[in-house]
């Protein structure tokens, strides 16, 4: 289950018990607080605490960079100019805690993010729950012959009903086994941090996960892409639909610009500059590598 009953006692206190305040909130956040969201089998994802919004982010900018933003007419716009010229610390000062349960596996691919602050379930002090990520079928697939860390087609009938079992087995075994060295049935069972090394990284684990929105911003560009991999990526889905509601029109703007935007090379845009007046352009008179070329030919073909 995603939650456990004391978890789901607590989210149904907290939001029993609203409280007034005189700092700036997001109502669109607001309905979301301690909600959990379900995220792959067992996983969640739900929202502890968030500090900032859209105004929080335009107050910042104007105090910083004083008469020189009173140009732009509104917030909507304001915003658009600090995406699209890169402007980070307006964002910085919008701040969300989260908690997450996720899959060993895919925490070690977050936590490359080195720009949070995470608190991490600790198995030294407690044990963990027979809980682990067993993919939907429609996710069982082969190693793709042409990125080393991509997917390729999907398996299909006995092969993915091998696999699967496979999964199945070898979590079940491995948990049995680290119940037998925790067993303290008139022995002296085996150091929780010693036997959790059993476990294999489908092993579901949970963290609390506090970041800026510049940070959050970066950590959806390349998670919430199509080429990331799709146990993150789903995690990553539904921080975008939550920030979506948190901060709108800081969101519409790195949709544009981030999300549906590309950065183009000084040789790419020469290109593009070249392609404009009727030249033909080919990868061998463009300057790029293949590889360039390749991805150059990608975002504008769309």
């Amino acid at each position: 289950m995603p939650l456990t009953p004391e978890q789901q006692a607590e989210i149904d206190t907290l939001r029993a018990t609203p409280r007034p305040t005189l700092r700036a909130v997001s109502e669109g956040m607001e309905a979301h607080l301690y909600t959990a969201h379900p995220v792959l089998d067992h996983g969640f994802l739900r929202v502890i605490d968030y500090m900032g919004d859209d105004s929080a982010i335009v107050q910042a900018a104007r105090v910083s960079y004083g008469a020189g933003t009173k140009h732009v007419s509104n917030d909507a716009g304001l915003i658009r100019y600090l995406m699209r010229h890169w402007h980070s610390t307006p964002f910085e000062m919008c701040e969300v805690k989260f908690h997450v349960k996720l899959p060993v596996f895919v925490a070690r691919q977050w936590i490359r993010h080195r720009t949070a602050n995470v608190n991490e379930y600790s198995a030294r002090y407690s044990i963990l729950d027979r809980e682990f990520y067993i993919p939907e079928p429609d996710a069982l697939a082969a190693q793709s012959t042409v990125n080393n860390q991509g997917r390729g087609a999907v398996l299909e009938g006995a092969e993915a009903a091998r696999v699967l079992e496979t999964l199945k087995s070898d979590a079940a075994r491995a948990y049995d086994h680290y119940e037998e060295m925790l067993s303290q049935d008139g022995q002296q069972g085996l150091a929780r941090e010693l036997a959790r090394m059993n476990l294999p990284a489908n092993v579901y684990t949970q963290w609390y996960w506090k970041t800026d929105l510049h940070n959050l911003f970066h950590f959806l560009r390349l998670r919430a892409d199509a080429h990331a991999q799709y146990e993150i990526r789903v995690y990553a889905e539904a921080m975008c639909k939550l920030a979506a509601d948190w901060v709108p029109l800081a969101y519409a703007a790195f949709e544009d610009y981030r999300m549906g935007g590309a950065t183009l090379s000084a040789k790419a845009l020469d290109c593009v500059r070249r392609m404009l007046k009727g030249e033909e352009v080919t990868q061998e008179n463009s300057g790029m590598s293949k590889g360039e070329w390749r991805e150059f030919q990608s975002v504008i073909d769309g």
